[in-house]
């Protein structure tokens, strides 16, 4: 009778203990860009022609209808975004934060934290963003006491309740945001370890047993946060672009675990839906954690009314692309068979603008693809609309290091396929070189030379590009692995429209910096 008296009540217990387990669905975004409007495969803008077709990724209305699908299918869900909703489409021009606060509002966001680009603006546009949602936005590495448009409204921290448990939720965002957009001097960026560390402690201390980290950091950042941390249970990221899971293109597992935290990301512009399914026991621990990310294809029926309001949002964008930004004294010549043959007018004026961007952050050279520039422009006012035809792949500045020798290797591949008229053809600025079409492919490049002294394979040089060349796009695969990389800059159209209008009446021109046999 003992012994079944005992086994009946080690029952009971296991029973009890089960019934406490807690399962949680976390749906999360990063990196949205404002693309509200559906993607192409390249991340930039789709034809409603291509989107009926099936060719077309994302856009609000189909995340919409994926984070309605997933509520359905679970019980207890919150859904969190990893940062960087401002920035990257006219729709983020003209509206600003206004038509991002929306759509969050609509999707029913559970927490953000605060990235790179909410400052663009500065910190009263960031401002308005959180008068505007109706959700926390977070950020525990900085200092905003002296910022008044921030100090009585940016948290560390906080927490929410959902199905009868709290959760903590903790902000991040990169340390070198002061460098990345325009937060101003009142707002003093800190270490992100020590940070978390300090809020985990806090939440802790109030009896919260799940700690999740909103985190706009990065991939690599992301990893020594939960190595170098207790008591964070997940971290959900941002800034790196990081695709997680098994398919491919991913650059690890989903999720990643490092310290028993578990670390998500899915990649950017709205193309991937995450979700996570984790299942904590009653201390907080976490017993099993599976899931993907969830590609927003065709297969994702895109929500009516939502697909209504953003074309209704388009309209005025109409303005922005007949608005005059500058004047050319002559017609830039940006023909696709200048452009990926030989040094083109555009391409010089692009790679120009790209380098007088960044110069004063030790680049000394910029490399465009011959491919991205896609029209000419004509004598008297540019247009914003003109520009966006010449730029429309909502390409960002990227900013890296490499050696000389990377740089010899990628001009070698720019001039590689020119028989085929390759859209990889260089067009430079900073540098200069001889190229001979009739050479094998891999041994045509001569002569290369940066600030007017020949360039030295072994020396370290700053190089700015599109965020496409950069991650290995019409073959400069070279560049993956550049050091200090950063791929979110400001849009090239605008750095474009910005330098010609900065140099109006701008006059077209080649000065030889690109030399054939």
């Amino acid at each position: 009778m003992i012994r079944l008296f005992s086994t009946c009540a080690a029952l009971a217990i296991t029973a009890s203990a089960a019934s406490a387990d807690y399962a949680l669905t976390i749906l999360h975004t990063n990196d949205f860009h404002a693309r509200f409007e559906p993607i192409s495969k390249y991340d930039s803008g789709c034809s409603a022609e291509d989107n009926a077709a099936g060719d077309c990724f994302g856009g609000s209305a189909r995340l919409v209808t994926a984070v309605e699908d997933a509520r359905a299918r679970n019980e207890n869900t919150v859904l969190f975004d990893g940062g960087d909703q401002f920035q990257g489409t006219l729709f983020y021009t003209y509206y600003k934060g206004k038509l991002a606060a929306e759509m969050m509002n609509k999707l029913g966001y559970d927490g953000m934290t605060v990235g790179n680009h909410e400052f663009d603006d500065g910190p009263e546009v960031l401002a308005g963003f959180m008068d505007a949602v109706e959700f926390p936005v977070l950020m525990s590495n900085a200092d905003v006491s002296m910022e008044p448009a921030l100090a009585d409204k940016l948290m560390k921290s906080t927490v929410i309740e959902r199905n009868g448990e709290k959760l903590g939720l903790i902000g991040l965002t990169p340390q070198n945001t002061d460098e990345l957009a325009s937060p101003g001097d009142k707002v003093i960026f800190t270490d992100p370890v020590d940070a978390v560390q300090g809020e985990v402690d806090k939440l802790t201390a109030e009896g919260v047993n799940k700690i999740i980290v909103l985190s706009h950091s990065g991939y690599a950042v992301d990893q020594r946060v939960a190595s170098e941390t207790t008591g964070v249970d997940v971290i959900v990221g941002g800034h790196t672009n990081t695709l997680l899971g098994d398919m491919d293109g991913a650059e690890g597992p989903y999720p990643t675990v490092v310290n028993g935290t578990q670390i998500l990301s899915a990649y950017a512009y709205g193309k991937f839906l995450g979700e996570l399914n984790v299942v904590f026991d009653d201390e907080g621990n976490i017993i099993s954690a599976s899931g993907a990310p969830i590609i927003m294809d065709a297969a994702v029926t895109e929500d009516a009314p939502t697909v209504d309001r953003i074309a209704e949002a388009a309209k005025p964008l109409e303005e922005i692309r007949s608005k005059v930004v500058a004047e050319t004294a002559e017609a830039i010549d940006g023909d696709r068979g200048s452009c990926r043959a030989m040094e083109c007018q555009m391409g010089t004026l692009i790679a120009d603008a790209m380098l007088d961007r960044v110069k004063d952050q030790g680049i000394q050279i910029a490399i465009q693809n011959g491919g991205g520039v896609r029209a000419s422009i004509d004598a008297g006012e540019v247009t914003m609309g003109e520009v966006l035809t010449v730029l429309p792949f909502q390409n960002t500045l990227s900013t890296f290091q490499v050696t000389g020798q990377t740089m010899i290797d990628a001009l070698e591949n720019g001039v590689s396929e020119i028989e085929e008229g390759g859209g990889r053809f260089p067009q430079i600025a900073g540098m200069s070189f001889v190229f001979d079409a009739s050479a094998e492919p891999g041994s045509r490049v001569s002569d290369v030379m940066v600030g007017g002294e020949p360039i030295d394979p072994a020396a370290t040089y700053g190089v700015v590009s599109n965020n496409y060349v950069r991650n290995g796009g019409d073959g400069y695969k070279m560049f993956r692995d550049a050091e200090n990389a950063y791929d979110f800059g400001p849009d090239l159209a605008d750095v474009t429209a910005e330098y010609i209008a900065a140099n109006a009446p701008y006059t077209p021109y080649t000065d030889g910096r690109i030399s054939a046999k």
